[in-house]
Formats: C-alpha cells, structure tokens, sequence
C-alpha cells in the first residue's frame, strides 16, 4: 500500500488544501491529512487543533481513501510511526519551492520519505490561510476560497473574537 501524508497547521482549511488531498488522494492508495499541533502558536491560532482536524474530517469526508490525524514535533517521526511513504506538499509559487526542497532534504536526510511536489491549481495560487484570515477579519468575501462549512465557522469565530475585543 502506497501511503502518503499532507502537512500543514490548515488554519483555516482552504479550497486550495482540498485541492492538493483531493489530488494526492487520486495518487495514493491511503492519505492522511497530518495536522501539526503546536503548542507554542496555540495562541496565535484562529482555531483549536481539535477544531481543524473536525474541518478537514468534513471537507475530506467524500474521499474514502482519506483520513486525519494530528501530529507533534517532527513530521519524519509522523511518518516513521505510520509507515509513509511521501509527503505531498502543495507549491503556489517559486518561493514555495526553494523552502520546500530545503524541507524536503532534511526530511529525507533523517528518514526514508519521498516528498512529492504537486503545483497547485491556478485559481488557488495565490490562496494562503493567512490571507484569508486577513480578508475575512476586515469584511472581505473569502467564501470563494473557503469550503461552505469552513466559511460558517470563520464567520462565527471572527464574530467571537471580535465580541470579545469590544
């Protein structure tokens, strides 16, 4: 079995993260969308770890080969632990690519794991969670870029926190 793992902190999920598993997923005999839990940016996140494994269970529910799981510390060990054999990573833009390989030679420097780039689809090129977080905090349209489940609960916690400022 060919089994492949998509990292990220999918803060919040975007239509570019389901484009990227959707297309792993297609590649793979079973994908498991690694959500990194750390707990030092615990603050700084809009959404709790457990909140973005919910999100992704969601979106990722109509492929039968996917599944999520969280992770800490090194994605390798994640990968030893669940017998993977590449990562899938996502790759918007140029700039993308020279961190990623930088990423992918250490990882491939402590474990025996493959990291496969897949470029993504046009129309999410420029698609990053900070920016739809950024978007949406200031009234922007982000519902374009978001999964519709996504976009009710952005709206809520936004809604939350802004309550909670005032």
């Amino acid at each position: 079995m060919r089994r492949a793992v998509c990292p990220g902190s999918f803060d919040p999920v975007t239509n570019g993260h389901v484009d990227i598993v959707s297309r792993a997923a297609h590649l793979f005999d079973e994908v498991i969308v690694a959500v990194g839990v750390n707990k030092s940016k615990s603050r700084a996140r809009l959404f709790t770890a457990d909140e973005r494994m919910e999100m992704l269970e969601e979106v990722c529910a109509e492929f039968p080969n996917v599944r999520v799981a969280g992770f800490e510390g090194l994605l390798t060990t994640f990968c030893q632990q669940h017998d993977v054999d590449a990562i899938v990573k996502g790759l918007r833009a140029v700039t993308d690519f020279d961190y990623e390989l930088q990423m992918a030679q250490m990882n491939s420097s402590l474990t025996d794991v493959e990291t496969v780039f897949v470029p993504c689809s046009p129309e999410y090129s420029f698609l990053a969670s900070s920016l739809v977080k950024e978007v949406a905090t200031f009234g922007g349209d982000v519902s374009g870029l978001v999964p519709p489940r996504v976009l009710e609960r952005l709206t809520a916690r936004l809604a939350e926190r802004a309550r909670d400022d005032a």
